[in-house]
C-alpha cells in the first residue's frame, strides 16, 4: 500500500512515519516545515521522503497514485488555533476538505483524518462519550475538527473511504518533540524545575494516548477491511487511560524522583470529558494500547537524561507551537496568512 502522510515532520508525523516503513508500508511524506527548528533526539530510524508543500496548495495530480492518505497537517492544539482564529479555519477546516477533494478526484480510495476527543468539550458530568454522543467543541481547533467531519463524510461513496480518527490527547517522546501538551510539559518541568506547579485544582478529565498507539491505530485503519473502517467515527485511545490533569501530575511526581506537586484554584479551562474507547476495540480487535501515562513518563524521563535536557532546551519554540509560530511571524518568515515567504521577499 502506497501512503502519503501529511504532516510527516511534525510530533505524530515522525514517529508515524517510520511506523509505516517498518509495516512495509511505501511511504511517502508532506509538510509544509513550521516546526523543523525542533529535534530533540535521534531515535536512528529510517524516515520517508518528505516533501515541502503547505496543504492549502494540494491538488489532485500531487496525490494521485497514492492507496491512501493520512492528514494530520493542522495547526495544532487550543492556544494556537485561538491566536489567529481564521487562519485556523482556512487550514484546519477549509485546507482539510480541500485535500479530502483532491483525493476523491485523483482517485485515492482511503482517507484517513485525525480528529480529537476535544470535539467533546465541556462534558463534565463524568458520564463516558462515545463516537455517538453530542459533540460541544469549544475552541476553533475543535469546531474546525467537528466541520471536517461532517463536510468529508458526506463526501463518502464507493470509491472513496474517508475514516475519522479521534485521538485522546497526545503524550510520549517524539524526536520532533511538544512541551505544549499536558504529561509532556508537566514531565519537563519536574524534570527542570523539580517542580510541578498546577495553577487549576486539576480536576477536569483528560483521555491520554501516546503517539506510538496513535500510530499503532493508523496501522489498524490502513490495513483492516474497508467494510469495518468505512465512514466511521473512532475514538483511539483506552477506557483506562482517562485521567484527571492531576492524577497526571501525581503520576508525573511519582516517576521524576524529588519533583514536587502541588495544586491551585478552579481554573478557567472549562474542557473536561471522559471518553469510552469501546468501539474501537469492537471493531479493531487486534488494536490494543500499550502506553500508559506511568510508561510515558518513564520513557521522557530516560530521554531527558540522555539528552541532558536543559531548560533552555524545554523552553525553546520549536518544541511549543504558537511560540514557534509567533516567531515565525516576527521575523517575517512567514505572511500573515501563514504562507511562507521568498528569503528576499519584503516582509
Amino acid at each position: 500500500m502506497k501512503v502519503l502522510v501529511t504532516g510527516s515532520d511534525g510530533y505524530i508525523g515522525a514517529v508515524l512515519g517510520p511506523t509505516l516503513l517498518e509495516r512495509g508500508f511505501e511511504v511517502v511524506g508532506m509538510d509544509c516545515g513550521y516546526y523543523r527548528d525542533g529535534w530533540l533526539f535521534n531515535d536512528q530510524r529510517t524516515r520517508p521522503l518528505t516533501l515541502s508543500k503547505d496543504i492549502r496548495q494540494v491538488t489532485a495530480k500531487d496525490v494521485e497514485g497514492f492507496d491512501a492518505v493520512v492528514h494530520l497537517a493542522e495547526l495544532s492544539n487550543d492556544p494556537l488555533g485561538e491566536h489567529r482564529a481564521s487562519i485556523t479555519y482556512d487550514i484546519n477546516h477549509q485546507g482539510s476538505v480541500r485535500l479530502a477533494i483532491a483525493c476523491k478526484e485523483a482517485g485515492v480510495p482511503r482517507f484517513v483524518y485525525t480528529s480529537s476527543c476535544s470535539v467533546y468539550g465541556a462534558a463534565g458530568d463524568g458520564n463516558d462519550r462515545d463516537e455517538n454522543s453530542e459533540t460541544n467543541a469549544l475552541t476553533a481547533y475543535a469546531k474546525c475538527k467537528v466541520l471536517v467531519e461532517r463536510d468529508v463524510a458526506a463526501m463518502a461513496g464507493p470509491h472513496f473511504s474517508p475514516v475519522f480518527l479521534r485521538n485522546a490527547t497526545a503524550f510520549g517522546a517524539s524526536p520532533r518533540m511538544r512541551f505544549d501538551i499536558v504529561l509532556n510539559n508537566l514531565a519537563g518541568f519536574a524534570w527542570t524545575s523539580n517542580e510541578i506547579k498546577m495553577t487549576s485544582d486539576g480536576t477536569p478529565w483528560r483521555p491520554l494516548v501516546h503517539i506510538a498507539d496513535i500510530s499503532e491505530a493508523v496501522v489498524s485503519v490502513l490495513t483492516a477491511p474497508r467494510q469495518q473502517i468505512h465512514n466511521q467515527i473512532f475514538n483511539v485511545g483506552d477506557d483506562n487511560q482517562n485521567y484527571r490533569v492531576r492524577e497526571i501530575a501525581e503520576v508525573v511526581g511519582n516517576i521524576f524522583e524529588g519533583a514536587k506537586v502541588s495544586f491551585g484554584q478552579q481554573g478557567g479551562d472549562n474542557r473536561s470529558y471522559r471518553i469510552s474507547f469501546e468501539k474501537i476495540r469492537r471493531h479493531l480487535p487486534d488494536f490494543q494500547c500499550r502506553w500508559t501515562a506511568e510508561k510515558g513518563a518513564r520513557e521522557l524521563e530516560e530521554i531527558f537524561r540522555r539528552v541532558q535536557m536543559t531548560k533552555e532546551t524545554f523552553m525553546f519554540r520549536a518544541f511549543t507551537r504558537l511560540e514557534q509560530l509567533k516567531h515565525l511571524l516576527a521575523t517575517g518568515q512567514i505572511d500573515e496568512s501563514f504562507y511562507w515567504r521568498s528569503y528576499n521577499e519584503a516582509p
